[in-house]
């Protein structure tokens, strides 16, 4: 009898009792509108800046509607316009071109390498025929490129580094966080992240007039005095009739649920990776599947995990997927010819121009991506990585035979 997996690929860990007393406290007094305080109060939300930008190590934050209102309101505040060019991973998601493109600029997206990370010979020409001089720089299912080479790469170029953090928050490279290396760092609170608000998102920067501009853009109207991580007053001087209001504040309520999730995030962190290691381990040495290292100079969060099916045809790979799902283990492949739910690449956008990237078609060509949720056990994530060996060794017998 074949074994089997019950349990649910999409069922989160519940908000913490904190944050659901806070919530509670927040709708009794019905202040949920981020400026709407009392007089003196530091609401919710601006204390959660304080306490994100602090975890982070940055100067200035500022908690938003999502983390793709995040990546849009970055660019804009560091001066990308319509018609720019803006580099970006060929292996992403739909949010991270989806907000180049919200702008009226031109997704110019860069090969990736076997570690599925960012292709930095790739990016060091692609720098040089489009003439962009932006990154939005995924960090796609947390895998971390070189940061130290990556940035004296675009500092050479004087291209300025937005980080799409969606799936780092929480991870370092070199005892840096994520999000720490370029001018802005953008995260997410999406429920599938690493805090859950359903949907949120925060930036961080250092940069003074960078953060007037991304405070001003979120919809802070003339209450930017309001922010506590944010900058002198003098700056929004230079900046605040000049900037436009595209609103994407985050509220009280949302904050509220994500405070307490932040005072445990490194613990999360730990569990998430103890469950991959355990996926990681019972994965390695299977014939015909590859396991994705990971740079041991970054700290990653193991909140999903990723391999490689190469040299297989679309029907074989398809077959292995549906042989996982009937047994409850659910996979997504980012080589299927459409895209499906959450999964598409950059052949699916077609509001970017045609591009052609061979070497990140024969990555995704086999490339299988599993979320890992914490409501799963160590022994669950043992059981899921017996269930998708069999079904590889089913694959590579079954190719032998024919």
């Amino acid at each position: 009898m074949q074994e089997k997996f019950t349990g649910s690929f999409t069922q989160q860990e519940p908000i913490p009792d904190a944050g659901i007393k806070a919530a509670m406290d927040v709708l009794h007094h019905g202040r949920l509108h981020r400026y709407n305080v009392a007089e003196g109060e530091l609401g919710e939300t601006a204390l959660l800046e304080q306490e994100f930008a602090a975890l982070t190590g940055a100067k200035y934050a500022l908690a938003v509607a999502s983390g793709g209102y995040a990546m849009g309101c970055a660019m804009r505040a560091v001066g990308v316009k319509a018609g720019d060019k803006v580099l970006s991973n060929g292996f992403t998601l739909a949010p991270v071109p989806g907000a180049i493109a919200s702008l009226g600029a031109e997704p110019v997206f860069v090969e990736v390498t076997d570690s599925l990370t960012i292709d930095l010979q790739d990016l060091q020409a692609k720098i040089a025929t489009s003439g962009a001089k932006t990154l939005l720089l995924s960090h796609m299912r947390g895998h971390l490129v070189d940061m130290d080479a990556l940035m004296a790469i675009c500092d050479a170029a004087g291209v300025q580094v937005i980080e799409d953090c969606a799936h780092t928050m929480g991870a370092s490279w070199r005892g840096t966080h994520s999000g720490r290396h370029g001018v802005v760092g953008c995260y997410s609170c999406q429920t599938y992240k690493h805090i859950n608000s359903g949907e949120g998102g925060f930036l961080v920067s250092d940069d003074d007039a960078v953060m007037a501009r991304a405070i001003m853009l979120s919809g802070s109207y003339m209450l930017y005095e309001r922010h506590a991580a944010s900058p002198p007053a003098a700056v929004f001087e230079r900046v605040k009739y000049d900037t436009p209001n595209i609103s994407g504040r985050m509220d009280n309520l949302r904050a509220a649920i994500l405070r307490p999730q932040l005072t445990t995030l490194d613990a999360q962190v730990d569990k998430w990776n103890a469950r991959y290691k355990a996926v990681e381990d019972g994965l390695r040495n299977c014939p015909g599947l590859h396991v994705i290292d990971r740079a041991p100079e970054g700290r990653f969060v193991g909140s999903s995990i990723q391999f490689r099916l190469p040299g297989y045809a679309p029907a074989q790979i398809e077959g292995f997927v549906q042989g996982c799902a009937g047994r409850g283990v659910e996979l997504k492949w980012f080589g299927a010819a459409e895209p499906k739910a959450f999964t598409s690449r950059y052949d699916s956008w077609r509001y970017a121009q045609k591009q052609a990237l061979p070497e990140t078609d024969r990555i995704l060509a086999g490339l299988i991506d599993m979320r890992l949720p914490l409501t799963f056990s160590e022994h669950d994530c043992k059981t899921i990585a017996r269930i998708i060996t069999d079904e590889a060794l089913t694959l590579s017998q079954t190719v032998a035979v024919e």
